[in-house]
Order: C-alpha cells, then sequence, then structure tokens
C-alpha cells in the first residue's frame, strides 16, 4: 500500500483491516469504504450512538504503526452535544463524526458490530452472531416540490440509494398508505425497516416519522402442551423478556393425535384449534410487548418453531393426513409470510416458520438440531427431544438420522395415579432409604428434603411430577421394591409397610397426606412409564442401528422434561444407552427447540443453515414401519434394558448399602 502525504493509514480491530484514506474522512465513511462492520442506525447523523469505536495511542508492533493522541480531530459540537440513548463510553468516540488526521489503530468494540457475537444468560446462543433479516434505517427526505418528477415511494428508495448505498430494494404494497402521513413530518426524518427475509435486495416493511431504533422480535416454541416465548430487542440480540402458557388446544386433547381425531371426528375442528393457538400466541406476544414497554409496531419479525400437527393447525392446514400412513407433510420447507395472515396483530411483522424434517419430526427438532449442532460436530451426538411426542437425532457432521417416538403423556404426568404437571408443591425428587425403604422427597417450590427440620408440610403437595416419577421409579428398582420386569415385589411388604395390595397387584406409598389421599405409585404407573421409556428407547436403538454404531458418549435431553431428570436416572431405567462414561454421557439442554427458534429470529445466516442441512443432511427413519422397532421395544421395557447389567438386585430380599450407590447429581 503506498503512502501519500495527504493519506492515512487505518487499522480496523478485531477484524484486522486496513486501509489508507484522505485526511478529514470520517471514521466511519473508511469502515463502510473498506467494509468493516459498524453499526449504524441514523446513516452517521450522531443521533443512534451506535458506531462508538476507540482510538488507543501508542507504538503497535504488529501492524508496525503508531496511533498518535491526535490521530482523530478533536470532538466537535455533534459528540459533545450528543444525548442518545446509548451514552459515549470512556475514551469512545462517535465513527460518523470523528475525522481522521494520522495513521490509527480503531477499534471496534462488540458493543458496536453489525454482526456481533451474541452471549445471553436467559438463553444459550453459544457462538451466534446477529445476521438479522430486517433493520431499521434513519432517512432524511428532501420535500418535493411542486414540478418535481416524484413519488413517496421514489423518494424513500432515493435516500436508501443515497444515504445508505442500497439499490434493488422495493416497499411493501400494502405499506403505501403509510408513505405520506411519516413523509409529512417538519424534520423529513423517518425510520425504515427493510426486511430481506424473502428477497435479496429487501423490502420496506415498515416506516415511522423521526427516528426509531427500538425494533423487536419474538421467537416461540410451540409445544403440544406449553407455549414458551422470548422477546429480543432486533438490533443488539438482548433478551427483553420470556414468558410461556399452557396450549390451549389441550381442551381439544391431551396428545397430538388425539387433536387430529378432534378435527376427524367435528365438523370445523381444525378451524377451533387453529383459531385456540392463534389467539394465544398473539395474546403472549403482546403481554411480552407490554411487559418491555414496547409499541406493537415496533414488533417486525415473529419465529415459529412447533411439531407437524402444531405446525399444521397454525397455519391452517388439516392435520388428519399426519394421523396416518403415510404421514405426509403439505410442506417440509420454512415458511414466510405477514403476520397478519395468522391473524396476529401486528401490521409490521413477518412470521418465519421453521422448516419440518418428516411426518412426526418437526420445525422443533430442527431447531434444536440447530442449537445443540450434532451437524458441527466431529463426534455422535444423541439428541432427544422428550414429550409427548419424542423426537431422535443421532449423528455428526457427516449425517444425521432422525426420527420420532410415540411416548404419550406420561413422563408429564398425566395418566398417572399421582401424577401431575411440574406446578408448585409436586414432587419433583425421591429418595429411598435401602434399608428402612422410606422415601424422602423434594418439591418445586422448597430448596430442603422432606426429613429437613425446616420443611414446610402444611403446604399442599397435589402429585408427583414426571421427573419424580421417574426418580421414584429408579429408586423401587434400585431398592429391590421392583424387578426388572417392572413388577412391584408384593413380598417386600414384610419388609415395609409403604408396599400395600391393591387387588392382584401392589402399590408403594410414596407420601401419606394428612388432608388428602395417599400419593402412591401403582402397577399400572409403572407399566404406563414402562410403555414410554421403552417407545423412546426402541426408537434411539434404531437409530443406533442405522448408524452402525453400539453407542455414544454425548447424549443431550432437551426440553422441558429432559431438562428436569437426573441423568443417573436416565440411565438406571434405561431411559437412554448406558456406555462407558455412564450418567456423564448426559446431560440436559434445556429448552433448545426454544434457543433455536431465537437463532432463526436474529440470523438470516442460521436460517440457511438449518434449512439446507434439513433439505440435504438427514435421513428421516420412519419407526412405524421399521420391522426391528417391536423387537427393540420388548427389549427396552426391561430395566434398565435386557441388553444391560441390573444395577439392583434381582432378588427381592437383597439389600444394597447406601455407599454402594450410585450418586445422583440431585443431592442426597
Amino acid at each position: 500500500m503506498t503512502a501519500s502525504p495527504d493519506q492515512a493509514r487505518v487499522v480496523f480491530t478485531p477484524a484486522g483491516l486496513e486501509t489508507r484514506v484522505a485526511m478529514g474522512q470520517t471514521v466511519l465513511e473508511a469502515a463502510r469504504d473498506l467494509g468493516v462492520d459498524i453499526d449504524s442506525v441514523c446513516g452517521g447523523r450522531s443521533i443512534c450512538g451506535r458506531c462508538q469505536v476507540t482510538a488507543p495511542s501508542g507504538t503497535f508492533d504488529k501492524w508496525a504503526l503508531t496511533s498518535a493522541e491526535g490521530a482523530l480531530g478533536s470532538i466537535g459540537p455533534s459528540e459533545r452535544d450528543y444525548r442518545g440513548k446509548r451514552p459515549l463510553g470512556p475514551g469512545h468516540r462517535l465513527s460518523c463524526q470523528a475525522q481522521i488526521l494520522g495513521d490509527v489503530i480503531i477499534d471496534v468494540p462488540p458493543e458496536s458490530q453489525i454482526n456481533r457475537q451474541v452471549v445471553r444468560k436467559e438463553v444459550r446462543l453459544d457462538g451466534l452472531e446477529l445476521d438479522p433479516t430486517v433493520r431499521p434505517y434513519y432517512l432524511e427526505i428532501p420535500k418535493a416540490a411542486l414540478g418535481d418528477d416524484a413519488t413517496a415511494s421514489g423518494l424513500i428508495l432515493n435516500a436508501l440509494a443515497e444515504q445508505w448505498n442500497l439499490a434493488d430494494v422495493t416497499v411493501a404494497n400494502r405499506l403505501l398508505p403509510h408513505l405520506h402521513p411519516a413523509l409529512a413530518t417538519d424534520d423529513a426524518g423517518v425510520t425504515v425497516a427493510i426486511s430481506t427475509a424473502t428477497s435479496p435486495g429487501g423490502s420496506v416493511e415498515a416506516i415511522w416519522d423521526g427516528f426509531v431504533d427500538d425494533v423487536c422480535g419474538v421467537a416461540i416454541d410451540v409445544g403440544s402442551t406449553t407455549v414458551a416465548g422470548h422477546l429480543l430487542d432486533l438490533s443488539t440480540g438482548e433478551v427483553l423478556g420470556s414468558s410461556g402458557r399452557m396450549n390451549p388446544q389441550i381442551r381439544f386433547g391431551e396428545d397430538l393425535m388425539s387433536r387430529v381425531s378432534f378435527v376427524m371426528m367435528n365438523e370445523g375442528g381444525r378451524e377451533d384449534l387453529t383459531e385456540a393457538i392463534r389467539t394465544a400466541l398473539g395474546q403472549l406476544i403482546t403481554e411480552l410487548l407490554e411487559s418491555a414497554d414496547r409499541s406493537p409496531d415496533r414488533m417486525l419479525s415473529v419465529t415459529l418453531v412447533g411439531n407437524p400437527v402444531m405446525h399444521h393447525l397454525l397455519l391452517g392446514i388439516d392435520p388428519t393426513p399426519l394421523g396416518a400412513a403415510p404421514f405426509v407433510l403439505a410442506t417440509s420447507e420454512a415458511i414466510n409470510l405477514p403476520a397478519t395472515e395468522l391473524d396476529f396483530p401486528f401490521p409490521n411483522a413477518s412470521v418465519y416458520v421453521g422448516p419440518c424434517i418428516a411426518g412426526h419430526v418437526g420445525a422443533d427438532t430442527s431447531a434444536a438440531i440447530l442449537a445443540e449442532g450434532p451437524h458441527r460436530s466431529s463426534t455422535n451426538q444423541l439428541l432427544v427431544d422428550v414429550g409427548t411426542n419424542a423426537e431422535i437425532v443421532l449423528g455428526n457432521e457427516t449425517g444425521l438420522f432422525a426420527a420420532s417416538s410415540p411416548t404419550g403423556p406420561a413422563f408429564e404426568g398425566a395418566q398417572l395415579s399421582c401424577g401431575v404437571r411440574a406446578t408448585a408443591g409436586a414432587i419433583e425428587r425421591v429418595r429411598i432409604d435401602p434399608d428402612t425403604l422410606e422415601p424422602r422427597f423434594k418439591v418445586i417450590g422448597q430448596e430442603v428434603w422432606s426429613d429437613d427440620p425446616t420443611f414446610d408440610h402444611t403446604q399442599p403437595i397435589p402429585g408427583i411430577c414426571g421427573s419424580g416419577v421417574i426418580e421414584v421409579l429408579g429408586e423401587m428398582f434400585t431398592t429391590g421394591l421392583m424387578d426388572s420386569e417392572g413388577v412391584i415385589r408384593s413380598e417386600a411388604a414384610a419388609r415395609t409397610t409403604r408396599i400395600v395390595e391393591e387387588g392382584r397387584t401392589s402399590s408403594y406409598v410414596v407420601h401419606e397426606g394428612a388432608d388428602g389421599p395417599a400419593l402412591r405409585i401403582t402397577q399400572n404407573d409403572v407399566r404406563a412409564i414402562q410403555l414410554a421409556k421403552a417407545a423412546l428407547r426402541a426408537g434411539i436403538d434404531l437409530l443406533l442401528d442405522h448408524a452402525g454404531l453400539t453407542g455414544v458418549d454425548d447424549i443431550r435431553l432437551a426440553g422441558a422434561f429432559g431438562a428436569h431428570i437426573d441423568p443417573v436416572y436416565a440411565v438406571g431405567i434405561g431411559l437412554v444407552p448406558n456406555g462407558p462414561l455412564g450418567p456423564k454421557a448426559v446431560r440436559p439442554t434445556g429448552n433448545s427447540a426454544g434457543n433455536g427458534a431465537v437463532r432463526m429470529l436474529l440470523s438470516g445466516a442460521d436460517r440457511r443453515e438449518i434449512e439446507s442441512v434439513v433439505a440435504t443432511r438427514v435421513t428421516k427413519i420412519e419407526t412405524a414401519t421399521e420391522p426391528r422397532f417391536q423387537d427393540l421395544f420388548v427389549d427396552a421395557m426391561a430395566f434398565p434394558h435386557r441388553s444391560e447389567s441390573p444395577q439392583s438386585p434381582s432378588t427381592g430380599g437383597a439389600r444394597r448399602r447406601r455407599r454402594s450407590r450410585p450418586t445422583p447429581t440431585g443431592g442426597q
């Protein structure tokens, strides 16, 4: 790069890009010419404060450059009088105003980068870089004079080309009635939102008079039981709020097939289910906006993921083809459409619905893949989203296998005599003393165990939630109260009064309520969990067969239920394979589908990534047509599994000492 006395050498970090610029050029102008990633909504008018940079002084051997203190011009009136929402940090300059007067190192901090990395505690977004599909741009529109050959849309498009170097942009037809009112203000300043979701050049989808930068979007995992949403600032990636609610479709049926049956058996059933979920989502988004003090017209993007039945019902598509073979989807591709088409009261918003994989493997699984990244891993990963219909993904960067297993609602406490959802007071952890066979437990909302003196026994205990049921079965097995076939041993009644006869079978009493019926695990409860865990495990074993694997050392349990399963018990009852690492191979991941939905909301690159993976790298396995599935299901009915060594004595009279038992991560 040839030096010139009227030019300065500029190096931008952390990008490491450098150039030579004319003296007096602003830092933002130099960055744009070089393609350096600096954010700016106001277009260099010292309004938004997003373009802040620093210019450290000194000699930098790496770049063979000395940056003097006067390398940037002195602070002028625009910077001195700046009072935007993002205050200038110590030593920070507005790159749109700071003039380059000498060789200089310019550091662009993460908060000033457009495609900055996002790390949030509330939502796990490891390594995500912002690449929003919709962005605000501030424009100053010249007033049209009589005789000018001008249109409102033309004035906006000309301003985008001149002030932002954006060409090939269009204006959405639905926005035409709003252009004149926005341009009629005295200052002629407007903010437009440009979406690139459906066209490379972009389309103007919203317009406001004055400067606006508080645009937002929402990502929602539409589960069959619960709906969980996150509201985010589209410009910064900041999580503004999170909330959830029960899926109102539950009143039409607990599981997916019962809802499909409702549609088949009732005229207008599909319309009822569609209206219920659309109304609930609209209300959820409105509540999130109100909690963050954001106006509905600032809502620009909605990302939705869900299983295929939820996907079809949400879009107003008949789900009955998914209720019988060959389980044909209406479409597996990602969908973009205006929010108003789903009856959402957000006129400026567009909706992105993630791609589905197969008739029983939906966009929620695609989102979980995106979040956990098995397709980016050199080692095999087993990803299991445990719900009323368990989705299973196995593989690595060379390819993935995906399947679903009909586990039913037993894992969520439904259909069990003592089962409840994970609500306040529900038993979520259980330990049984191997000598006395007496139980102790923890409930949701209390930190101490039931045998602790500070445990509040006056609070109601409505039942046992899914994670508690898994633990009590694991404890019953390891203490010999239940055999490997899942039979509660009636002869154990000689050792404890907790075993009670119920006709020809026996039950185990976990809690004797003072004001209500006893909470007990019945033989039917055991069978319900057996069937659910066998369906899940058979699906896992089927994918292992197809992949030519005997085990895997990276097992991830996703979903609300998976997040609360103790890995010791997941392995102990045979829910997942017991490999060389045992429970250490298992880790809960939380709402992976929700995390993936957020990634789709914040990053067009991530949308393209998962669309490509689903289209080219996932092999769908249909468990209903696999001849091996039934044999694998029968083997998986045993505790922990017919092919795995039991972790408890095989005779009811034997005892295990506490010191010889694995230590659950839930604590003793």
